[in-house]
């Protein structure tokens, strides 16, 4: 073997963030240390063993959440304290309601078309994440009423099986319409946006976000739900 290209331990858990792994469920392993990951996937496994010998696997899957909260209840490395805040001052049941996510979902007939490639495969984005996060972000628009079955979904960042699935893991179109029936809220505003999270994110700050926000306040939105991947 050639130990100049031999992977480490440290390379390995990193590369769930972002890398050669990406992977949502596991980007958290890149926050612990060494010793820590090596001590997670280790219970892990004697857990899938476990889980092998009684056919419970319930405990693999509270294993895993249990080190996703370990490393995301813990402050975040971006702090906006200057960042602005703006008081909801009426009742849900009506306010307009806007829906925002980072997920990369899309209408079939109207494919963002990244990097102008046209039919781009999930695949083919995970390969070309570095690009993405090179790139502005592009908004999608997809009216409320579209049929869950047109939905589709992109994205360089997460493994996209469960919102293949059902979409209302992370964009919850038809929670909201339910929502809105019941009169909890009291409009569910269409179009709804979805972009991909995975972009350059001084140009979504600076200026996406600012253009984008714009376009919220002409469709009527005076208060949204950001749904992130």
């Amino acid at each position: 073997m050639d130990q100049t290209h031999k992977e480490t331990f440290e390379t390995f858990k990193n590369s769930f963030y972002y890398g050669t792994r990406t992977d949502l469920n596991f980007k958290f392993l890149k926050d612990l240390s060494d010793e820590e990951a090596a001590n997670f996937i280790q219970e892990m496994l004697w857990k899938v063993v476990d889980s092998m010998n009684d056919g419970n696997y319930d405990r693999i899957a509270e294993h895993i959440s249990h080190g996703q909260q370990k490393v995301y209840s813990q402050p975040g490395k971006f702090v906006y304290s200057d960042c602005p805040f703006t008081p909801v001052t009426k009742p849900l049941s009506e306010l307009r309601l806007g829906l925002i996510t980072s997920s990369g979902h899309f209408v079939e007939d109207n494919d963002p078309m990244p990097f102008g490639v046209s039919n781009m495969t999930q695949n083919e984005a995970l390969t070309r994440i570095i690009d993405f996060l090179k790139s502005d972000p592009e908004l999608t628009e997809i009216p409320t009423d579209t049929e869950v079955i047109r939905l589709r979904v992109r994205h360089p960042g997460y493994d996209i099986r469960a919102a293949q699935l059902d979409p209302n893991v992370n964009f919850p179109i038809t929670r909201l319409l339910e929502l809105e029936k019941e009169g909890i809220i009291g409009r569910f505003v269409s179009p709804v946006f979805s972009f991909v999270g995975a972009c350059a994110q001084s140009r979504l700050t600076k200026k996406s976000g600012p253009h984008w926000v714009e376009k919220f306040k002409s469709k009527g939105i005076e208060a949204a739900l950001l749904v992130p991947s």
